[in-house]
């Protein structure tokens, strides 16, 4: 009936926001995805479970567990939750369902702000502040501030760009 509310276990092929219909051609308002609170870097304890690692943070980052973020500069895998017990749940959810033993250190950044700009002003900023610049799991744009005054010397340098505390996941 409409407006059920059903659980489907799958990794990757149905994502937050998808909607089954009979045919009908429907069209919403994406489901907003807001800016972390708090932020870890993932330290994984056996190198050699690089691959699980990855897969296991992009399915629970598409199930909504918590946002990955990849810094342009570096091959860290950063998490970005609401909360901090999200990271563990995540951890016993990477140990328990895909293998991987896992730590998570602090990383500097106090907030996230999605980019939207011109493709040359994105390369701008990112050849700038790389370490600060980051994709998503969606592969957009993010901006980690390691604080509130870097965050407006960003957006003072680069008017163009609009840094949304926000992101709708379409």
């Amino acid at each position: 009936w409409a407006g059920d509310i059903i659980g489907i276990p799958n990794h990757g092929t149905v994502k937050l926001g998808d909607t089954f219909t009979e045919g009908e051609e429907l069209k919403f308002t994406g489901i907003p995805s807001f800016a972390p609170e708090h932020f870890r870097r993932a330290r994984l304890k056996n190198p050699l479970k690089m691959k699980q690692l990855q897969q296991g943070l992009h399915q629970l980052a598409e199930e909504g567990a918590s946002q990955l973020f990849r810094p342009l500069n570096s091959n860290d895998l950063i998490l970005g939750a609401v909360g901090t017990l999200q990271f563990d749940v995540v951890a016993h959810r990477l140990e328990f369902e895909y293998g991987v033993d896992v730590a998570f250190e602090p990383f500097d950044c106090s907030t996230a702000r999605w980019l939207r700009g011109s493709d040359a002003d994105l390369k701008a900023i990112s050849d700038k502040y790389g370490y600060n610049v980051a994709l998503d799991n969606a592969n957009d744009y993010v901006y980690l501030a390691p604080n509130r005054v870097n965050l407006a010397m960003a957006q003072e340098r680069y008017p163009d760009i609009q840094f949304l505390e926000t992101r709708e996941i379409s």
